[in-house]
């Protein structure tokens, strides 16, 4: 499931993005300038940037400048009330990838965002194959060799997102956050029993690993 951030400081438009986003399946977070867009960032994935140009604090400009220096292959999509051809050239200068005007048709974007997250590698699945292994993520079942296992919701996400970016470090508070929700009164040793469920169902399973990173949290390998 990809995660975007919207980053706009009109909250009407801000509300509508992301309502439109939701519907469409993704997982969307907001901020309401470049600032509390980096601060988010700092303990949340994202798979893509929604950003304005004209917003305190830290603009548009300023924050795709500093994405492109910790996140180079970030696909960014810039919206903007300025239509002319420099202003365009400035925020392809700042290292945006796409450019839309205001007022943005809502369609346009969602095409514009599956453009962006394909040429990234970033395919909005709902059904990922590792090895012999399929999750379907409309049943949450996972299926190896022909025997299929339906799993609660949390489990069956939290095993989607892991395998869904192979390799990749989530802490437990970033998994809580996304999972379980930000206000979720829930401890992060949730995680863990959680992981620890996963690895007791899928132990006879040869094709991926959920691997403990000491300090940090988790990750997926998948085996050859």
């Amino acid at each position: 499931m990809a995660c975007i951030l919207v980053v706009e400081d009109e909250n009407n438009l801000k509300r509508l993005m992301t309502a439109v986003l939701d519907k469409e399946g993704y997982q969307v977070l907001a901020a309401r300038d470049g600032r509390e867009a980096l601060e988010l960032m700092a303990t949340r994935h994202v798979d893509l940037v929604i950003t304005d140009i004209m917003m305190p604090q830290v603009d548009g400009h300023e924050l795709t400048r500093a994405l492109r220096r910790t996140h180079p292959e970030l696909p960014i999509l810039m919206v903007t009330a300025k239509e002319t051809l420099e202003d365009k050239r400035q925020g392809f200068l700042a290292g945006t990838d796409d450019y839309m005007v205001k007022p943005i048709d809502m369609d346009e974007m969602v095409m514009r965002v599956a453009a962006l997250l394909r040429r990234a590698g970033i395919i909005h699945e709902r059904l990922i194959q590792v090895g012999h292994v399929e999750l379907d993520h409309d049943s949450l079942t996972v299926t190896f060799r022909g025997q299929t296992t339906i799993l609660p919701k949390k489990e069956f996400y939290l095993l989607f997102k892991l395998l869904s970016y192979p390799r990749q470090i989530f802490t437990r508070q970033q998994l809580m956050d996304e999972l379980w929700g930000m206000d979720a009164e829930t401890e992060e040793r949730t995680v863990d029993v959680h992981i620890a469920r996963l690895r007791a169902k899928f132990a006879h399973i040869p094709d991926f690993d959920i691997v403990t990173v000491r300090g940090l949290g988790y990750k997926a390998e998948r085996r050859s």
